[in-house]
């Protein structure tokens, strides 16, 4: 094929995807799984550290999921019930058996997460295991990496949990947060927002989940003094229109661990 008939086919084919773009518009919305182990020992606590740093992680990068993140409760020290928290960003709703499937057949996986993978019903390496899968906003379609300078065990993460007491209500909170406009509030303070995201299956529904961070507890408590007195919210949060369209919020206070990802 003579060069001039190469640089033809190429400038057709970059056409092509240029008019995809354009037609396709916003990024497509990611998918994301949030999983949350409940357990009660120091034990269980070694069983499941040992199995995400040297096994589940591991593998994960190895068939192409990186951005992983593995997050403690502030509150584990004194909860009698604790909790550790896995997100990830998924490629679709048939990952969860296409990565299943390939961790079946990883030798390295297998071996490095036996104690957990192996573990008997005397012993068990979690109370209980939540899976929970969210979808991205549409105005906020992609997960950011917080850029963050504090050491990981300094950094704050707060996951937010809003409930609707139905789903019109609920869409309506989800509507306020994006043209609305709530989101660019959260960007303009540098809040290093992580995700936001509608609940697509778990045990709280209708609901949204989005997750801030911050370098300590103290930078914290300083940006929410700076969102609840911004000229912006006060306005946005007293329209007519965004009146008791959240029933039930949970607010978690999370920490990085030493081997996630971010």
């Amino acid at each position: 094929m003579k060069l001039h008939s190469k640089k033809i086919i190429l400038f057709a084919c970059l056409f092509c995807i240029s008019l995809a773009t354009v037609a396709g518009g916003k990024p497509k919305r990611e998918l994301y799984q949030l999983t949350v182990y409940q357990y009660t020992t120091a034990a269980q606590e070694t069983v499941l550290n040992n199995y995400l740093k040297n096994a589940l992680l591991p593998a994960l990068h190895k068939i192409g999921y990186k951005n992983i993140g593995v997050f403690k409760s502030l509150a584990n020290d004194t909860s009698a019930v604790k909790l550790l928290y896995v997100y990830m960003t998924i490629k679709g709703l048939e990952d969860q058996s296409a990565i299943a499937e390939k961790l079946s057949t990883d030798n390295d996986y297998q071996t490095a997460g036996a104690d957990y993978i192996n573990a008997v019903y005397t012993t068990p390496p979690y109370s209980r295991m939540e899976v929970i899968l969210l979808k991205a906003f549409p105005l906020a379609p992609q997960m950011q990496l917080p850029k963050l300078t504090a050491p990981k065990n300094e950094r704050v993460y707060e996951l937010r949990s809003y409930e609707g007491a139905t789903e019109k209500i609920f869409a309506n909170k989800v509507h306020m947060f994006n043209e609305g406009n709530e989101i660019d509030i959260f960007k303009r303070i540098n809040a290093n927002a992580v995700f936001y995201s509608e609940v697509v299956a778990g045990s709280h529904m209708p609901n949204l989940m989005y997750m801030t961070c911050y370098e300590n507890k103290a930078d914290r408590d300083a940006h929410w003094k700076t969102f609840g007195s911004d000229p912006a919210w006060k306005t946005l949060s007293a329209m007519p229109e965004y009146q008791h369209n959240v029933a039930h919020i949970d607010i978690s206070f999370l920490q990085p661990l030493e081997y996630s990802d971010f």
